[in-house]
């Protein structure tokens, strides 16, 4: 799982900015292909308190203003649905990252004493 926005970041200094209210997001693009459309999600961004989303959810919106409306029937509607969630700011995923992270962390060893 890729995480745009987390580079650098220590993990007492992502706790730190998870309690501020920053959160995990990923936005959707449409595309159609003739007959066929696609729905899919972008890679995982993660965004701080305070941070619009609008500049990260941009080229994924673009794309499907661009490529997202001509199949039929879902093309048109997977559009909408796309325009509103990025509109709306993304779909928080925060809940569903840190429960993979804190899967993937090792386990503590034993304290034998």
């Amino acid at each position: 799982m890729k995480i745009v926005g987390i580079e650098g970041l220590f993990d007492d200094q992502l706790n730190f900015e998870l309690k501020r209210g920053a959160k995990f997001v990923v936005f959707q693009y449409a595309f159609s292909v003739v007959i066929m459309s696609f729905r899919r999600n972008s890679d995982v961004h993660f965004v701080r308190s305070g941070e619009s989303t609008g500049g990260k959810s941009a080229k994924y919106t673009l794309l499907t203003a661009l490529a997202g409306w001509w199949g039929i029937p879902w093309g048109p509607i997977y559009t909408i649905q796309t325009f509103i969630t990025n509109g709306r700011g993304g779909k928080d995923v925060t809940q569903q990252v840190l429960a993979a992270m804190n899967a993937s962390a090792p386990a503590a060893a034993p304290d034998h004493k």
